[in-house]
């Protein structure tokens, strides 16, 4: 029985750079021979049944073809409805919260949450993060969110192994894998 899979591609359609259709995206990841291919959003989420395999040696197939057709390095965080799921419910308490600005930051191997918690940088007042299972949640607040160090992120050279998400669409991603999946795993 296919297994329900969740691709994050890091990078695509930001300011401007790396722009992939999502109706490329979907024929790309079909013509691997996946099936009940989904995008959502044009930031690179993709949501697609394959047989059960190792995440790690699927995501290097994916980035490989996917890297080869659209003539850019794409990298992928592979995720399992069970790993999302687990994300989600381990948010720290209060994480998502009104006031707040919260993301997670998907770290993609051979990148540590540990290596990379140590470089986040917070602006007192403003920043908060913690460290989760394959992931850093971050939040800022919003009336201040001009003076948080999230950018900074983007300038470690560890971030070309990470992708960031919103807590929206984290939390809108794990409901669409659910709503779609038959087995609970």
């Amino acid at each position: 029985m296919p297994f329900q899979y969740l691709a994050l591609l890091r990078g695509i359609n930001v300011g401007g750079k790396n722009i992939v259709r999502m109706a490329d995206l979907r024929a790309a990841v079909e013509s691997m021979g996946f099936a009940d291919v989904v995008t959502y959003i044009a930031s690179g989420n993709v949501l697609f049944r394959a047989p059960r395999q190792r995440r790690e040696a699927l995501a290097a197939r994916i980035e490989s073809e996917l890297t080869q057709g659209f003539d850019t390095e794409l990298k992928v965080v592979l995720m399992t409805v069970a790993h999302l799921r687990g994300v989600v419910e381990d948010a720290p308490r209060g994480f998502g919260g009104d006031s707040h600005l919260s993301d997670v930051v998907y770290i993609r191997k051979p990148l540590t949450v540990k290596k990379a918690f140590s470089g986040v940088e917070l602006r007192a007042g403003v920043d908060r993060a913690w460290p989760g299972r394959g992931v850093v949640y971050f939040s800022r607040l919003a009336a201040k969110a001009t003076s948080s160090r999230l950018n900074k992120v983007a300038s470690l050279p560890e971030y070309k192994n990470m992708t960031i998400r919103s807590w929206s669409t984290t939390t809108k991603l794990l409901a669409l894998m659910e709503s779609r999946v038959d087995e609970r795993v």
